[in-house]
C-alpha cells in the first residue's frame, strides 16, 4: 500500500535508449520516494541520467520498465487524455531559459500560454489579470508584459519560466538545472524565489543540478547518481556530514571551500568511465573505485539502508565505514 505522504514513488525506473553499439542505460533500476511539500535534490556529474530521469517521471520520455505512483495514482502507464490532465500537476523549469521560450511571443503571452491550452479562463480580461499576478508572483515588473525574451536577461527569462510552470498551480515540478546558466547573484534570487513559492503553494520539488552547494540550500533529501544508477540518498545535512559511498565523498571533497585553514585533501577519481552502453551487471564505479574487489566486478550493488534514511548502494560500505 502507497504512503498517502508521498507526492512521488518511483519504483524500479529503467530508461534505455537505443543506439548503433546496443541499449544505453541512462537510468537504470532508480527507487525513491518524495514527501509532499519537500524537494529531492538530484546530483551527479554531467551525462549521469539527472534530466532523463526528470524527463521519464514526466513522461517526456517513455519509460523502459519501473512504476511511478503520483499522489497515491499509479501513472505508469497512461492515455494521452490522462497524460494531458496530469500536465496541469506535473511541470518542468527547463535549464536554459532561452531556447525552453518561444522567441516570436511577449512575456504575457508566454505566460498566458498554458491557460489558453488548458481553457482555464472565461474571458481575455481574467487572463490577463492571471497573467498579472503571475507576473507579480515571480518577481517580473508588469512593465515587461509587451517585452521579448531577447530583450531580458537570463534571470528575467528563468523567471518567465517559472511563471509557466506555476500558472496552472501544479502540485509537483521537475527542476531540470534551473539556475546554472545564470550568474551568481542571479542564482541566489532566484532559489530564494522557488523557496518562496514552494511554502506559499505547498510544492514538491525535484531540483536537478551538479552543484553541491546550491542543492544543499534548497534541498530536504539528496540522491546521487553515477552513470544512471542512485548510489547514495540521505536527509540533505546527513548526507554533507556523513558520505559513505566512495564516489559521493569524491563529489563533497571537490566543493571549493572558503576556510583556508581546512585542510581536507580533495579525493582524485582515476581511471576509465565504464560506457552506458550495454554495461556489466555490476558496480558502475568499480573501474574508478580504490576499494573495488572482485564482487564490485562481477555483482550490481542495491541501495541499503545502513543508517536511519540514509541508503548507500556499495558492497564494502559497512566494511569501510565501520557501521
Amino acid at each position: 500500500m502507497e504512503n498517502n505522504n508521498y507526492m512521488l514513488s518511483v519504483r524500479n525506473l529503467k530508461k534505455y535508449f537505443n543506439t548503433p553499439g546496443g541499449k544505453l542505460h541512462a537510468v537504470d533500476d532508480v527507487t525513491f520516494d518524495i514527501p509532499k511539500g519537500t524537494t529531492l535534490g538530484v546530483v551527479g556529474e554531467s551525462g549521469c541520467g539527472k534530466s532523463t530521469l526528470g524527463r521519464t517521471i514526466l513522461h517526456l520520455h517513455p519509460k523502459t520498465s519501473g512504476q511511478i505512483i503520483f499522489d497515491g495514482r499509479d501513472i505508469s502507464d497512461v492515455s494521452k487524455a490522462e497524460l494531458h490532465e496530469l500536465r496541469k500537476e506535473m511541470q518542468i523549469i527547463f535549464q536554459d531559459p532561452f531556447s525552453s521560450i518561444d522567441p516570436r511571443m511577449s512575456v504575457k503571452q508566454l505566460i498566458a500560454e498554458p491557460l489558453k491550452i488548458y481553457k482555464l479562463c472565461k474571458s481575455k480580461e481574467e487572463i490577463e489579470q492571471k497573467v498579472k499576478e503571475t507576473m507579480e508572483t515571480v518577481g517580473l515588473a508588469s512593465r515587461l508584459a509587451d517585452s521579448y525574451a531577447h530583450e531580458l536577461d537570463g534571470g528575467r527569462r528563468q523567471r518567465i519560466g517559472i511563471g509557466r510552470a506555476i500558472i496552472l498551480n501544479p502540485s509537483f515540478i521537475v527542476c531540470d538545472e534551473p539556475v546554472s546558466a545564470l550568474d551568481v547573484s542571479i542564482q541566489a534570487q532566484v532559489l530564494n524565489l522557488m523557496m518562496d513559492l514552494q511554502e506559499q503553494r505547498n510544492l514538491t520539488y525535484i531540483f536537478i543540478t551538479h552543484n553541491l552547494s546550491v542543492v544543499k540550500h534548497i534541498s530536504n533529501d539528496i540522491m546521487v547518481m553515477y552513470l544512471g544508477t542512485a548510489v547514495e540518498k540521505a536527509d540533505s545535512k546527513e548526507l554533507f556530514k556523513h558520505q559513505y559511498h566512495p564516489y559521493t565523498k569524491a563529489l563533497i571533497s571537490a566543493i571549493p571551500r572558503v576556510d583556508i585553514d581546512n585542510k581536507s585533501e580533495r579525493i582524485l577519481i582515476r581511471g576509465e568511465i565504464t560506457s552506458p552502453i550495454e554495461p556489466p551487471n555490476a558496480c558502475r564505479f568499480a573501474p574508478r573505485c580504490e576499494y573495488a574487489t572482485e564482487r564490485c566486478h562481477n555483482e550490481f550493488p542495491q541501495l541499503e539502508e545502513v543508517e536511519p534514511g540514509h541508503f548507500v548502494a556499495c558492497h564494502r560500505v559497512r566494511e569501510l565505514n565501520n557501521l
